[in-house]
Parts: structure tokens; C-alpha cells; sequence
């Protein structure tokens, strides 16, 4: 598959994908849009975002008098920490720079700064950045960068795909708003989902359906089968799909109403759900709707969809209640299988011995057999009278 280069990095805790700087200009603008002051008077840490490749500083710091910013803070993770394959090169800026210390630049991570107009010609921006090395070697775990998580008021960054959930456990141990980068199953981590169903965190403006390119090492290689483009304005490049924002910044994409599907129009449009009423689960009371744009308008109970309606999902219009998954963390499931029932389906099902994991998800009784479906959010309608 294209994407088992990504998987390798995963397990190798080495994640060397870099976000493409229209990517973040269109995510911040949604913020903007919204509220033109969000970034204003504001401390912004960048955490894993060193200058040489990160678009991250270098939007925040070109735009950082139009966003009104207080202060910048990036930092870098030291070369030697990373695996040795990837042969990092030393940014010709900082060999040539006073500050150079051959030692450092390999075992230390880089702070880089900005806050004033350092070259004295009347603007801030990309060119006034100042750096120090740091005393560690940069990862975010450390107290010298937790230190700057605790100065800072909003967190931005891609972090590393196979850290993402204590990434973001470490944003929430300070209570500090974040944009970030993740793969969309994260919305599946309990960790994740229990901040989502609080009210703390959603996803952010772009719509992760497409995928999202992310600038790659040169000695990435891509998977012979992989049919995307592989270079963009002379960059290398990777599609990688199911990617999204997430973010505690508000947005307007995230207030618009959803519109919803009435009986006639389930009749209609015989393509969602062929004409059919909507199936009812067996271990949840809760109606199975396969397709976002096929909620019923009039259904005052819970309904099962997909993880992909959080793009389209509007606090105003639904309230989520949990997740179809295997511990019932929200007491939501009105049925637990056992394992002679588990084997028996997987017999009925597949014509051969097994065990089909039915407390893993929603169930459907259809044909004679019971059938999973795909992880499903449980939400109900907000009711305003």
C-alpha cells in the first residue's frame, strides 16, 4: 500500500512529513475569518517546527505584525536524536552563523525567537527571527520545552503522527488551545474522543476527505503502486489520505446546520439507504446511519455514524453521546455478546472456525447473520424546545 512508508515511520518514532505552507494558510484563515483578532496579543508556540523546513514559523513569522502576535517561539529537534538514516544536513544559516558550535548542533535542539523588529527596517517578520541552542535536544517531553508550552497561549504544530496521542495529552496537562495535524482515526482514541464529546476539541476548518501532500525527505520511498503525484514545485512529496486538523480555535465551517433527510427524501434519494428504513443496531439502541448527509431530521433517539461527520458537525444542531467500541466507556450498549455467540457468527458468516469480535462495534441482524459496521459516533438531535 502507499502508505506503509508511513506505518515504518510510526513504528520507528521517526515522522518526517512537513506541512505545506498553503495547507496552513487556509486552516489559519478559517480561524481569522471567524474572529480576526484569535491570534492577537497571543504567545504562539511551535514545538516541533524548525525554520530550515517548517512552513508553520515561517507563515507565523512573515505574518506576525497582521496577526497582531505578542511573541513567536519555534523549536527544533536535535539531528543526533533522530534515526541515522535520515542524514540530516546542517542549515547553511547557522554553520555560518557566530553561534555555531559544531558539538551543540548535533546533540541540542534550537529555540528561535521573535518579538522585534531585529534588523532594523521597520517590520517584523521571517528575517527577525533570533535563535539560541537549547540546553536538551527539543523533544516537547522535556521540562525546558514544557516550560515554553506553559508561557505560550496557543500550540501549533504537525507533531509527530506516532506521538500524537501524548502530544496531545501534553496541550491538555496545560490547558493550552492547540491547532494540530492528525490522522482522522485518532478521533477513535478514547483520549482523544472523551475531549471531542466534552465539548474541548473538534476537528478544524479543512475537510479531511481529500487527504492532506506533506513535503517528504529525499530518501523517501514511495510505494511502487503509489499513483498520486510525487513532486510538487520541485519538492517531494506524499498524499497521505484521512488526515485532519484538530483544533480548540473556533471556526465558521464548524456553526453552519447540516442538512438533514426527511422519509421522502430517503425515498427519493434511494441511493443513501435504496429506499430502505434505517436498520436498528442489536447492541445499542440506536439506528444505523451509513452517510452524514443521510440523517433523518425527524428521529428524536440516538443514531450511529460515521467518525467522518465530525467534519459536518455543528454543536447547535447534535449532541454526541459516545462511540460504539468494546469497553462501553459511556454506558451506552444494551447488549454484550458472548464468546459461544462470537463464534457462532463468525461460523455463520465466514463457513469456518473463528471469533467474530461483535462488542467492538455497532451490530446489524441482517439476512440471517450478524454483520459489524465500521466505527460509528452515537449522536442525537439537540432539541432547543
Amino acid at each position: 500500500m502507499a502508505n506503509e512508508n508511513l506505518g515504518a515511520a510510526r513504528k520507528a518514532k521517526f515522522d518526517e512529513f512537513y506541512t505545506q505552507y498553503h495547507d496552513i494558510e487556509k486552516e489559519m484563515n478559517a480561524y481569522l475569518d471567524y474572529d480576526e483578532n484569535v491570534f492577537r496579543d497571543k504567545t504562539i508556540l511551535l514545538p516541533c517546527d524548525d525554520p530550515e523546513w517548517s512552513n508553520f514559523t515561517k507563515y507565523f513569522a512573515q505574518n506576525f505584525e497582521r496577526l497582531g502576535l505578542k511573541k513567536l517561539i519555534s523549536t527544533s529537534y536535535a539531528p543526533d536524536s533522530k534515526p541515522q538514516e535520515l542524514n540530516l544536513q546542517l542549515a547553511l544559516f547557522e554553520i555560518q552563523h557566530p553561534k555555531f558550535d559544531k558539538v551543540k548542533a548535533r546533540a541540542n535542539g534550537k529555540i528561535y525567537t521573535l518579538t522585534r523588529d531585529a534588523t532594523g527596517d521597520k517590520k517584523i517578520n521571517v528575517e527577525d527571527l533570533e535563535w539560541e541552542y537549547l540546553k536538551g535536544d527539543g523533544d516537547f517531553r522535556s521540562s525546558e520545552v514544557s516550560a515554553l508550552r506553559d508561557e505560550a497561549d496557543i500550540v501549533i504544530t504537525n507533531p509527530p503522527f506516532s506521538l500524537f496521542r501524548e502530544f496531545l495529552e501534553w496541550i491538555v496537562a496545560a490547558g493550552k488551545k492547540a491547532v494540530i495535524i492528525g490522522n482522522m482515526n485518532a478521533i477513535t482514541y478514547k483520549e482523544v474522543f472523551r475531549l471531542i464529546k466534552g465539548g474541548s476539541l473538534w476537528v478544524g476548518a479543512t475537510n479531511f476527505n481529500t487527504g492532506m501532500y506533506f513535503r517528504v525527505p529525499d530518501n523517501f520511498v514511495h510505494d511502487e503502486s503509489y499513483k498520486f503525484e510525487r513532486e510538487r514545485d520541485g519538492a517531494k512529496v506524499n498524499r497521505v489520505p484521512g488526515v485532519c486538523w484538530y483544533t480548540s480555535l473556533d471556526h465558521g465551517r464548524r456553526h453552519e446546520p447540516l442538512t438533514l433527510m426527511n422519509e421522502a427524501d430517503n425515498i427519493r434519494f434511494n441511493k443513501k439507504l435504496k429506499g430502505l428504513p434505517y436498520a436498528k443496531y442489536d447492541n445499542y439502541d440506536a439506528i444505523e446511519v451509513p452517510y452524514a448527509d443521510a440523517i433523518p431530521s425527524d428521529f428524536p433517539g440516538v443514531m450511529g455514524v460515521p467518525i467522518s461527520f465530525l467534519s459536518k458537525f455543528n454543536p447547535d444542531q447534535f449532541e454526541i453521546l459516545g462511540m460504539c467500541e468494546n469497553e462501553d466507556l459511556y454506558q451506552l450498549k444494551s447488549k454484550r455478546y458472548t464468546s459461544a455467540e462470537c463464534k457462532a457468527a463468525y461460523l455463520v458468516k465466514f463457513k469456518k472456525m473463528g471469533t467474530y469480535d461483535l462488542n467492538a462495534s455497532g451490530v446489524l441482524f441482517q439476512d440471517g447473520q450478524y454483520e459489524k459496521v465500521y466505527q460509528r459516533i452515537l449522536i442525537k438531535h439537540k432539541r432547543t424546545s
